[in-house]
């Protein structure tokens, strides 16, 4: 284990990517505050601290709710610019040299913002990190598993003529009760198109939803998947596929899928061979970027150095990037651990 400031400056300065981040869970409650006052948006909260108060869930469930609440005060290109640009500019900050990131297109069409606004404002933002930072990013389109699947398959009609401004498809929010196998027709049609896809399963939901997302929607990663442990064959299998999985600890821990952050499974997955990450997921309501669930998560944990660089070597591999860009960060990556070793 490395201790102290030590281990304080290896992770801030560990070349990563990653992998599991929602742009609109990002949304800090200044800038919410700032946005809502300059759409003449009224909030329910009288001021910020009474926000952050809020933000104490017992569910995923109760997060979505205040999540959607939130998201309310995104209307116009600049809105979507400036959320996703102050991510980035974050992301930066805590060595992320790739970022994929996660958006709700039908929460947003559902409030009246058209789907060409959403996209400009953040694509807007990704331009401008590359340009400024040399942060390469990537923009997932979640389809919202609480919703009928023939409006996952309608919205992504609707968006063909965008189609090669994303990177993949996911699927998000509410788990409980919402399996993945019905959205297998809208991931069907997302391959036709060439993207790569993603799904939310055993977060909250059981093994069982992992195994759809592997064989109804054919994914490319899972996003969370901390149950697939219940179950000895799916382990098996996604040690053999070397699935990455997107592990969110401090989600985790806000969320109640564990109690304490040294439950989390993340040492045994790698202990199994698993190709696990970590990621922030929403990190405006969870109380941490991706440098600070490394940090936490390494401090409760107990890991070494050597974990570490193979935690960011998965978000490197697991990155849908061109391979020659990959095997770039990788060497970057080699370059750091062999400084610092």
């Amino acid at each position: 284990m490395i201790s102290g400031v030590v281990m304080d400056q290896f992770i801030h300065n560990l070349p990563k990517a990653e992998l599991h981040i929602h742009i609109e869970g990002s949304l800090e409650p200044e800038l919410l505050f700032q946005l809502a006052e300059r759409n003449g948006h009224r909030l329910r909260f009288d001021s910020i601290d009474a926000l952050r108060g809020a933000y104490r869930f017992e569910s995923l469930q109760g997060f979505l709710d205040l999540y959607y609440e939130g998201m309310a005060v995104l209307q116009t290109e600049q809105d979507f610019y400036e959320l996703t640009i102050a991510y980035l500019k974050r992301a930066h900050g805590d060595c992320v040299l790739h970022t994929e990131l996660f958006f709700d297109p039908q929460a947003h069409i559902a409030r009246g913002v058209e789907l060409e606004v959403v996209v400009a404002g953040i694509r807007g933002a990704m331009a401008e990190a590359q340009r400024r930072w040399g942060l390469s990013s990537g923009l997932i389109f979640s389809f919202l598993r609480h919703l009928p699947a023939s409006e996952a398959e309608a919205v992504f009609e609707q968006a063909r003529p965008l189609l090669d401004q994303f990177v993949a498809v996911g699927l998000d929010s509410s788990e409980c009760d919402y399996p993945p196998k019905p959205f297998a027709e809208a991931y069907r049609r997302a391959r036709g198109h060439g993207l790569k896809s993603v799904a939310h399963a055993g977060e909250e939901g059981p093994p069982e939803y992992v195994w759809q997302a592997l064989d109804q929607l054919q994914v490319d990663r899972i996003d969370h998947g901390n149950r697939a442990l219940e179950d000895a064959e799916l382990m098996t299998e996604l040690v053999r596929r070397q699935m990455p999985l997107t592990l969110c600890p401090l989600s985790n821990l806000r969320l109640g899928v564990i109690e304490q952050l040294e439950q989390h499974p993340l040492n045994e997955l790698l202990e199994l061979g698993v190709k696990a990450t970590i990621n922030s997921d929403d990190p405006a309501y969870f109380g941490g970027y991706i440098n600070d669930n490394y940090l936490r998560t390494a401090k409760a944990l107990g890991l070494d150095r050597q974990q570490l660089v193979t935690l960011a070597r998965n978000s490197f591999e697991s990155a849908f990037a061109e391979p020659e860009q990959i095997q770039e960060w990788l060497l970057q990556l080699e370059r750091y651990a062999a400084s610092t070793g």
